[in-house]
C-alpha cells in the first residue's frame, strides 16, 4: 500500500487535501502514532484472523467450507465498496470525525460478528464490518502524515507499511491461538478494547485539528450501480456451485443484474464529470499494465492464503494454531527485506524485479502441487518462507510500475483505484477458488471410486481388515481416505494453475515502458 497524495478537488475517491490542518501537532505525536497504527493494524489484521478458523466456524454454525468462505469475501468486497467513498466522507464529515465513527462502527460490527448464531448474521456483521473498514486505513494514513513534519513523513509511512506487513502474518497465528484455546467468536470481540483504545486517544489527541468540511457533489448513479454490480457478481461466484450455477433461475436473473448494472456504471463513470472511481486513469499504458499485474497477482496471492490454512486442518488434522504458526514463515522475509527493497529498488528496472517476485511465487506454488498426504510441517512452512522473498520484491515495484505514468493530481486516485480493484479480485479468487477446490475433489473422487469394486477379487477381506474385521466401519474408512487423497489432488491442480499464473503475470510487466519514478508521467503526460 501506499502513501494518498492530496486529493484533486474532483476527485471523490481520494482523502481530503491536508491543507488546512498544516501545522497542527497532537500533545503527544508518539501516543497519537500508537492510537492510528493500533486501528490500522486491527483493521488489517481482519483481513486473514479468519483464515485459520473457517473450518471451526463451518463446523460450531452448521455449514459447509464453500459457505464459510463467505465469512471472507463478504468482508473484502464491501471493503472494495467503501473505498471509493473515503474521499468524500473525509470531505463532507472531516478527517478526525471520519476516522472515531468509523473506528466506533468498526467495534460494533466486532461485537455482531462475535454475538452471530448463525452463518446469515456472521457473514452479514462481517459485510457490515468491512464497509466500515473501507475508509479506516487511507484516513489513518493521511492522518499519520499530517502529524509529521515533511522529513520525517518516510519514517511514518514506514511504520505503517510494517504493520501491513506484520498485521496478516500475525492474524493466522493469533486466529488460532484464540480458536483453540477459546472460541471462534474471540477474534472478533478482541477488537472491541481495541478499537475503543484507538477511538479515544485519537479523538482527544487530535481534539482542535482545524478541518475544511464542505458538501462535495456525490455520485448517486456510480454509487448504486457499482453496489449493484458488483454484490450481484459476488452473490453468483458464492452461490452458484449450491445452485448448479445456470441450471438455477436464481443464479440467471443474478448474472443479468450484475452484467447491466455494471455496464451502466462503466458507461456512466467514464461519461460523468465527478465519477466515484475514475476509469479515465486507464488512458495510461503503465497505470493498465501495473493495476493488471497487481489484480491478477493479488488474487492469486489471496487464493494462496486462503487455501493453505484451510488444506492443513481439513486434510492434514492440524489444529487451528498449527496451521497459523505453519503459514506464518511467509511474513519473515518481508519484514527483513522491505527495508532494503525500499531504499535500494530504485538502482534497478522495476519490472525485474517484480519478474523476479513472480518466479519465486510461481516456484513455491509448483512445489505446493506436488505436496502428498505425508509431507511434514518443516515443508510446508519452508516453501513458506522461500515465497516470503517473492512477497517482498512483489508491492513495491509494481506499485511503482502503475503509478509511475500519472500525474500529481492523480497519483491519489490512481493508488484508490488499484487497491479498490485489487481487494476486488482478492474477493472474487476467494470464491472461484473455493468453488475451483470443491469441483476438483469431486472430479478426482470419482476418479479414485472407479476403480474400486466389490468384485475385485479379496477386496471386501481387505475393507473389512480397514475396519478391524467390520466392513461397514471398513468402508467408512475407504471413503474417508479416499476423500482425503481427492481433496489433496485438488489442491495440487490448483497450485499448479497458480504456478503458471504468476508466470504469466510477468508479461504484462513488460508491457509498461520505463521511467518508473511515482509520477513520472507528470512531465510527459500530454503523451497519453
Amino acid at each position: 500500500m501506499s502513501a494518498q497524495a492530496p486529493a484533486a478537488p474532483g476527485n471523490p475517491g481520494a482523502p481530503a487535501a491536508p491543507g488546512a490542518a498544516a501545522g497542527f501537532l497532537p500533545p503527544s505525536v508518539a501516543l497519537c502514532t500508537v492510537g492510528l497504527a493500533m486501528a490500522s493494524f486491527m483493521q488489517v489484521l481482519d483481513t486473514t484472523i479468519a483464515n485459520v478458523s473457517l473450518p471451526t466456524i463451518a463446523g460450531n454454525l452448521g455449514a459447509s467450507s464453500q459457505q464459510a468462505t463467505w465469512v471472507i469475501t463478504s468482508f473484502a468486497v464491501s471493503t472494495a465498496i467503501a473505498l471509493p467513498l473515503t474521499g468524500w466522507l473525509s470531505r463532507r464529515f472531516g478527517e478526525r470525525k471520519l476516522f472515531v465513527w468509523a473506528t466506533l462502527a468498526f467495534v460494533i460490527t466486532s461485537l455482531l460478528c462475535g454475538l452471530a448464531q448463525s452463518m446469515g448474521m456472521l457473514v452479514l456483521s462481517r459485510a457490515l464490518q468491512g464497509f466500515v473498514a473501507g475508509p479506516m486505513y487511507p484516513i489513518t494514513q493521511s492522518l499519520l502524515v499530517s502529524i509529521y513534519p515533511r522529513e520525517k513523513r518516510g519514517q511514518a509511512l514506514a511504520l505503517l507499511a510494517m504493520i501491513t506487513v506484520v498485521a496478516p502474518i500475525c492474524g493466522p497465528i493469533l486466529g488460532g491461538w484464540i480458536t483453540d484455546n477459546y472460541s471462534w467468536e474471540w477474534i472478533f470481540l478482541i477488537n472491541v478494547p481495541l478499537g475503543i483504545f484507538a477511538a479515544l486517544v485519537v479523538g482527544s489527541q487530535l481534539k482542535g485539528r482545524p478541518e475544511q468540511v464542505e458538501k462535495p457533489k456525490m455520485d448517486y448513479v456510480g454509487l448504486i450501480t457499482l453496489v449493484i454490480g458488483v454484490g450481484a457478481l459476488q452473490l453468483v461466484l458464492d452461490l452458484g456451485n449450491d445452485e448448479d450455477w445456470f441450471a438455477s433461475t436464481k443464479i440467471v436473473v443474478l448474472a443479468c443484474v450484475a452484467v447491466v448494472a455494471l455496464a451502466v456504471f462503466l458507461i456512466w463513470e467514464l461519461t460523468d464529470k465527478d465519477p466515484i472511481v475514475d476509469l479515465k486513469l486507464f488512458r495510461h499504458r503503465n497505470f493498465r499494465a501495473g493495476t493488471l499485474a497487481m489484480v491478477v497477482a493479488y488474487a492469486a496471492f489471496f487464493s494462496v492464503s486462503l487455501l493453505i490454512p484451510q488444506w492443513l486442518q481439513r486434510d492434514m488434522g492440524y489444529t487451528a494454531i498449527w496451521a497459523g504458526l505453519a503459514t506464518a514463515p511467509i511474513g519473515i522475509l518481508p519484514v527483513i527485506m522491505t527495508p532494503f527493497v525500499g531504499k535500494y529498488a530504485s538502482r534497478f528496472d522495476m519490472r525485474m524485479i517484480a519478474s523476479f517476485a513472480f518466479v519465486f511465487l510461481s516456484f513455491t506454488s509448483f512445489m505446493r502441487s506436488d505436496f502428498n498426504l505425508q509431507v511434514d510441517y518443516a515443508h510446508v512452512a519452508g516453501v513458506q518462507l522461500i515465497m516470503g522473498i517473492g512477497v517482498a520484491l512483489f508491492f513495491m515495484p509494481v506499485l511503482q510500475i502503475l503509478l509511475s505514468d500519472l500525474d500529481g493530481r492523480e497519483i491519489a486516485a490512481g493508488s484508490g483505484l488499484a487497491t479498490f480493484l485489487r481487494t476486488l479480485g482478492g474477493s472474487f479468487a476467494a470464491s472461484l477458488t473455493t468453488w475451483l477446490w470443491a469441483r476438483r475433489t469431486q472430479v478426482h473422487h470419482a476418479d479414485l471410486t472407479e476403480h474400486i469394486s466389490a468384485y475385485q477379487p479379496g477386496m471386501e477381506d481387505q475393507v473389512a481388515a480397514m475396519g478391524q474385521g467390520n466392513l461397514q466401519q471398513g468402508a467408512a474408512a475407504l471413503n474417508n481416505m479416499i476423500n482425503h487423497q481427492a481433496s489433496q489432488m485438488g489442491f495440487n491442480d490448483i497450485f499448479f494453475l497458480l504456478g503458471w499464473i504468476f508466470l504469466a503475470i510477468i508479461a504484462f510487466l513488460w508491457l509498461a515502458k520505463p521511467p518508473f519514478g511515482a509520477g513520472a508521467g507528470a512531465a510527459s503526460a500530454g503523451g497519453h
